[in-house]
């Protein structure tokens, strides 16, 4: 081992180099991830003190009227504790680990990533970063064709920066729903969605119900934000069972009542 091919590793060239590979590409909240992370040794000897696979995501905060990214880790495994890897050594490390039930849905901006890294003395420390597709839960995609059948489309989904509202998390992801057909269109502006606690087998919500002004009185009352109306709910697993026509007739039941 020469001083000049650890100098150079020190750098990063010639270094050990990792890739993180799952069994599958898209998985739903509170879904167990599983895959392994394969290191292919560089020019030198090294050791590695650790391996971790992070679940990342950002969400948006708005800090003196400039809204600004904050990266934040929604999960974090260790792969392994310090080994050494030789040169042009082959090793492939499992890991498992579950999806945190807050973790934002592929749907919108929001992107989620797996980064890994790993710590090498007195070198740069290798990284990958893999992009995974998050869906739906069974409960989540009840509600979401339910809000489908009743004439609503997704305009806009975002990671937002809510401390009081998040429940293991400072962020909630937001879904903006407006009314193209269906008992809604033209007595709506928009329904605001947020997933509050997500089960597998059930959900919270917050619904914020944005009326549309029709006179005088409601103009005023949209000037002031004093047309939205906020309201929790929870579909039930039995409510799940029933299939998304149940849960669009428990949801309209809801909404009508603030139109």
């Amino acid at each position: 081992m020469s001083f000049f091919n650890r100098m150079m590793a020190s750098v990063g060239i010639g270094a050990a180099k990792i890739d993180t590979l799952t069994e599958k590409s898209a998985y739903a909240p509170g879904e167990e991830i599983r895959g392994i992370v394969r290191i292919q040794g560089g020019s030198v000897e090294q050791q590695i003190d650790g391996i971790d696979v992070s679940v990342m995501t950002y969400y948006i905060k708005e800090v003196n009227d400039t809204k600004m990214k904050q990266n934040v880790v929604l999960a974090k495994a260790r792969v392994t504790p310090p080994v050494t890897i030789q040169p042009n050594e082959k090793k492939e490390l499992p890991f498992s680990f579950i999806l945190p039930p807050n973790t934002p849905l592929s749907i919108g901006r929001t992107p989620v990533w797996l980064h890994t890294a790993a710590d090498i003395r007195s070198a740069v420390d290798p990284t990958d970063n893999d992009h995974i597709e998050v869906v739906p839960t069974h409960a989540m995609n009840m509600v979401l064709q339910a809000f489908e059948r009743l004439g609503f489309r997704i305009r806009e989904a975002e990671t937002l920066y809510a401390p009081k509202l998040g429940d293991t998390s400072p962020y909630v992801q937001e879904f903006e729903w407006v009314p193209y057909g269906g008992p809604y269109a033209g007595r709506l502006d928009e329904v605001e969605l947020v997933f509050l606690r997500n089960r597998v087998t059930e959900v919270e919500l917050l619904l914020q119900i944005d009326r549309r002004a029709s006179n005088l009185f409601g103009m005023f009352a949209e000037a002031m934000d004093m047309d939205e109306s906020f309201v929790r709910v929870v579909i039930s697993e039995s409510d799940v069972h029933n299939g998304p026509e149940f849960v669009a007739n428990l949801l309209n039941n809801v909404i009508s009542r603030y139109t």
